[in-house]
């Protein structure tokens, strides 16, 4: 069996990998090997057909004539030779290997390993990988340095590292500073293939504090209203760093427009959003009568409760990357900042109908039904859900204005529209891999709408 091969089999089971399709082509583009011996350390670009357009993968590989019984989960498989390959980034022996290329400013082949002017990064750190992560992954170097491996890279100016850059050049509070990266080049362009931060080993994500919060019916409103300080405080440094553009008052009818494609091509996919179709259009449209400039610039793009850090005394925003399938142009493109309000409202309304769907006894919620004194506890927990709800996004709100970003009262239809664009994302994005969640997005629609 051919290397490709065994790739072609492994990368359909990562979770970093998108669907489960079965790999029609494989081509390794790009092999370098950084570390010779036993073990080996390999860095291979795999370019790959499933169905669609083909799509490049970075894929860190170890190589070994035995592998130790702790990375035997991690085996990709043969590679010749009597050599096995397995998943290096599992591997601290070889991971830090990366460090110290870092570390060292080194040059191999077409890769480049580069640090911020003044970083500490120690190579003796040992290694362990998160294993919550979706789309990328990362490796905590000894509770001090992240570093974000990202599996499908494109050319260009990546916005993880050009955003926390900048901000950390304006001495931002709510950004974990770069300290390294690793990138090669394609088309003359730049390519990121990882990046290294600061780690913040105290800290607990947005998600996860909410959650918390919701168990215990706790107020979230301080939590909220710091996140919207913080929010608008990156806000303005984005706008800083990078800029601000002022549309003509044709602006918000082309927003509405995309808008409005966005929900067509929903509407195909998912057959129950049909039910809210017409109120949703009469919103856009709503949106398409704004006569008013809107001020664009640099925005998160991807903004929710798990893209956020609560350390001792500050709120951090991780993953300026945007949706890594979009390509980095658009993601790099100036958006409304009331974009990434609008996506930690809906944030805080996931947070609440979540965990309503993990009670057993939340009836219709969860989607059975319900009866009796059930039908009663299901009406008081969503009526506690929606509270909570509402009382997290009305405090996020006025923390954001009260730290001088847009006051989103003042721009209710805007948010609104924003707001429904977006739980058109989440139905389709529910539809397609947890169809026990759609009732979250759609429930959110009625409301909205």
């Amino acid at each position: 069996m051919k290397f490709e091969d065994t790739l072609a089999r492994w990368l359909p089971g990562q979770r970093w990998y998108p669907g489960t399709a079965a790999i029609r082509d494989l081509a390794i583009t790009s092999q370098i090997t950084l570390a010779a011996g036993d073990p080996e350390l390999r860095h291979l670009i795999v370019t790959v057909s499933a169905g669609g357009p083909p799509v490049c993968y970075q894929v860190i590989a170890g190589l070994r004539s035995e592998v130790p019984e702790t990375l035997r989960p991690r085996v990709i498989g043969p590679a010749g030779n009597g050599q096995t390959a397995y998943d290096a980034l599992h591997d601290p022996a070889l991971a830090g290997l990366l460090l110290s290329g870092m570390a060292g400013k080194q040059t191999v082949g077409p890769l480049r390993f580069a640090s911020e002017p003044g970083a500490d990064i120690d190579t003796t750190l040992p290694s362990r990988v998160l294993t919550a992560e979706q789309s990328n992954t990362s490796l905590v170097f000894g509770d001090v340095a992240i570093l974000k491996v990202l599996r499908r890279p494109f050319p260009g100016q990546h916005p993880d590292l050009e955003v926390n850059r900048a901000l950390a050049k304006r001495g931002s509070p709510h950004v974990a500073e770069p300290l390294g990266w690793i990138e090669t080049t394609a088309d003359g362009e730049p390519v990121l293939l990882a990046i290294l931060s600061r780690f913040l080993p105290d800290a607990r994500d947005g998600w996860s504090l909410a959650l918390a919060s919701v168990d215990a019916l706790a107020d979230f409103s301080a939590e909220a209203f710091a996140l919207g300080q913080a929010t608008a405080q990156v806000h303005a440094d984005l706008a800083a760093a990078f800029g601000t553009t002022e549309l003509g008052p044709g602006a918000s009818a082309e927003l509405a427009s995309q808008m409005s494609a966005r929900l067509d091509a929903a509407l195909n996919e998912v057959p129950e959003l049909g039910q809210y179709a017409e109120r949703v259009r009469a919103r856009f449209a709503e949106l398409a009568r704004q006569r008013v400039p809107l001020r664009v610039q640099r925005v998160h793009g991807d903004y929710h409760l798990g893209q956020v850090l609560r350390a001792q005394s500050r709120w951090v925003i991780l993953d300026f990357e945007g949706e890594p399938s979009v390509p980095l142009q658009q993601r790099r493109a100036h958006g409304v900042p009331l974009r990434d309000v609008a996506g930690m409202l809906r944030s805080f309304d996931y947070a609440a109908r979540h965990r309503l769907l993990e009670r057993p006894d939340a009836g219709k919620v969860s989607g059975r039904a319900a009866a009796g004194p059930t039908r009663a506890l299901q009406r008081v927990l969503s009526g506690k859900a929606d509270e909570w709800a509402r009382r997290s996004q009305a405090a996020f709100c006025d923390g954001y204005a009260a730290a001088g970003g847009e006051d989103p009262a003042a721009s209710a239809v805007l948010l609104r529209a924003l707001m429904l664009d977006k739980a058109v994302y989440e139905v389709v994005y529910e539809a397609r891999h947890r169809r026990s969640w759609i009732s979250i997005p759609l429930g959110a629609i009625g409301q909205l709408s």
